[in-house]
């Protein structure tokens, strides 16, 4: 079989700006990354060294405006790093995702100019931020939280917690989500921003998990939490837009993450189909597992054609959700069925950690759950389609 390099896909819609920045990203996952992955899977933490390179690359704030420190580059920049950075690892990629897509764009589409001159250099520059919507009994229904939030002269006490929050070891900014009215419902939900060191804030349990290992998951506890009324981003009462208009944004950066988790999969196994050899050739030669990896390479290129649209019409100004639904769901979806592909392709050396995929397979299971589950994906776009 032809030796085709599968690392670099020939896509012809990439400016000179978008393909400089996701040859940079694969040369830094290559030469910066990949050497840490293993140990950070084992120890399940983001090297700290590593947590600054990422910042000297300008990789964390790849769309905020020079003015305030950032890179200005575009949200499609932003997309093709996350492929290459989750290439080669989904922790670290997901850890600069949440950064781009969620926290920045948060900053970016609702901070007064005060907000985005405190804020904007410190997040592209050294602070890590993290997102807190969801809750103990509000996941898929992310807007049934409990968090409160309760006007007390030049401020706000907030009280309650928060799960499944992404960077949150490594963050000292963080966008949270509470009510200022129970009885409103989303009508009451606003966002603020909270620094770690705030009075009444705290980082609580780890999550040990499957996949995504070095990527912090945690609680936060919200106790008596003073954030003063001009860290409130977007107006009282408005955290149900800003939520919803960031995860739409965030779920093309999932999108991202998958078809690089994907194409990982498969660069590892061509490689190895190439020289594993079994009855005297390699097993690459053999026609079924010629066309197991043409039809792994088919869905991958579907999958990523989805989310590069869905970018494009961000960009645009164009209505993406449906676009992005689609991006997330079906990412998913390949992101699982090819690492699980690459597994029995590698036969029985796939099944452990000295060979790359079991990593692969692991880390693209969350893909269906967070940032929206795969049947919370279905309802948007069967929703949209039958509007």
């Amino acid at each position: 079989m032809e030796n085709i390099d599968p690392q670099m896909p020939a896509l012809t819609t990439l400016t000179e700006d978008e393909k400089m920045l996701q040859e940079a990203a694969r040369d830094f996952a290559e030469s910066v990354i990949k050497p840490k992955v293993h140990e950070m899977d084992e120890k399940a933490k983001l090297d700290p060294d590593l947590i600054q390179e990422f910042f000297d690359m300008g990789l964390m704030g790849i769309e905020i405006p020079e003015s305030y420190s950032g890179g200005g580059g575009s949200f499609f920049m932003s997309i093709v790093a996350i492929e290459q950075i989750s290439r080669v690892d989904a922790s670290a990629g997901v850890f600069m995702d949440v950064q781009n897509t969620l926290v920045n764009n948060a900053f970016l589409n609702f901070g007064s100019d005060d907000i985005k001159e405190r804020y904007l250099p410190q997040l592209a520059t050294e602070k890590v931020g993290a997102y807190c919507l969801s809750e103990a009994g509000s996941g898929s229904d992310a807007f049934a939280l409990k968090a409160s939030a309760k006007e007390e002269g030049d401020h706000y006490v907030l009280n309650g917690s928060k799960m499944w929050i992404t960077n949150a070891n490594e963050a000292d900014i963080f966008l949270v989500f509470a009510t200022v009215d129970p009885d409103a419902g989303y009508k009451g939900i606003t966002a603020f921003i909270v620094e770690r060191d705030f009075e009444g804030f705290s980082v609580s349990k780890k999550e040990n998990k499957l996949g995504i290992r070095a990527s912090s998951t945690c609680e936060i506890l919200l106790e008596d939490c003073k954030v003063p009324k001009e860290n409130v981003l977007g107006e009282v009462g408005k955290g149900y837009k800003v939520a919803m208009e960031t995860l739409n944004e965030g779920r093309i950066g999932i999108g991202a993450q998958m078809i690089g988790i994907a194409q990982g999969a498969l660069d590892a196994t061509l490689e190895y189909t190439q020289e594993r050899e079994q009855f005297g050739q390699s097993i690459s030669d053999f026609q079924g597992v010629q066309f197991q990896l043409a039809k792994m390479a088919t869905d991958i290129e579907t999958a990523r054609l989805l989310v590069y649209n869905a970018a494009r019409m961000k960009e645009n100004g164009d209505n993406f959700l449906k676009e992005a639904a689609m991006a997330k769901y079906h990412g998913s979806e390949v992101a699982e069925n090819v690492t699980s592909q690459a597994v029995d392709l590698f036969g029985g050396y796939g099944y452990v950690k000295e060979y790359p995929v079991e990593k692969y397979y692991r880390d693209a299971k969350i893909g269906k759950i967070y940032e929206g589950t795969s049947n919370m994906q279905l309802n948007t776009i069967a929703k949209l389609l039958l509007k």
